[in-house]
């Protein structure tokens, strides 16, 4: 079953009403490769009203389908939780820019945390700030 399939599905059974808005928000997480702000999301269905891309996004996350990454600032993004698309961020303090990573490496730290610790992890996310390249050329 496809994310956007099993998200429709979930919204279902919660009882929260179908309709344009929330399909076309579904489909947006559905083909996103990283996370996106409300704005963001609002700006590119320009049928939707904001009002509904909120409220949407308020479903999905009581739903745990998607999780906020904080950005840094008043800004925040939303990204489908896909355990097949698992992935980090860089976040750049100066342009805001939002560059997803993996690393074999960092999973197998993270793992090895959890077994040490004794704690049973059910979920993380790592958040590296930091000034991105295009950034320190302008600096240079």
């Amino acid at each position: 079953m496809t994310w956007s399939a099993h998200a429709s599905e979930q919204l279902d059974q919660a009882g929260y009403r179908s309709g344009s808005a929330r399909r076309q928000v579904v489909d947006l997480f559905a083909g996103a490769e990283c996370a996106l702000t409300a704005l963001e999301i609002d700006s590119r269905i320009e049928s939707v009203g904001r009002a509904s891309v909120y409220r949407t996004l308020d479903q999905l996350e009581r739903l745990q389908l998607i999780q906020r990454v904080e950005i840094g600032g008043d800004a925040a993004g939303y990204e489908r939780v896909d355990p097949a698309a698992h992935h980090h961020h860089l976040v750049c303090g100066r342009c805001g820019r939002l560059s997803p990573f993996t690393s074999d490496e960092l999973e197998s730290a993270i793992e090895a945390v959890g077994r040490h610790s004794g704690f049973a992890l059910a979920s993380h996310d790592v958040v590296l700030r930091g000034t991105c390249p295009e950034c320190q050329a302008a600096d240079a």
